[in-house]
């Protein structure tokens, strides 16, 4: 009977769960719903619009600045 390639430490791994040394470790990715990757979604493409908004802003006072100097 051929052993199994498996970490010492690590046994019975069934569905992202583990025992090591006698405890069980989730190591499962949290579930989200559709409805939460959406709204994660859409509050960061809110946050990106206002961090490029803002980005803009100083890159054009940036070239008025620029601009003042020249004349």
């Amino acid at each position: 009977m051929d052993k199994m390639n498996r970490d010492p430490k690590t046994s019975n791994y069934v569905d992202g769960l583990s025992i090591k040394q006698g405890r069980l470790i989730n190591e499962r990715p949290d579930g989200m719903t559709g409805i939460q990757e959406a709204a994660n979604l859409r509050r960061m493409k809110k946050i990106s619009y206002k961090e490029q908004m803002i980005a803009n802003g100083i890159e054009r006072a940036e070239m008025n600045k620029e601009m003042r100097k020249m004349f």
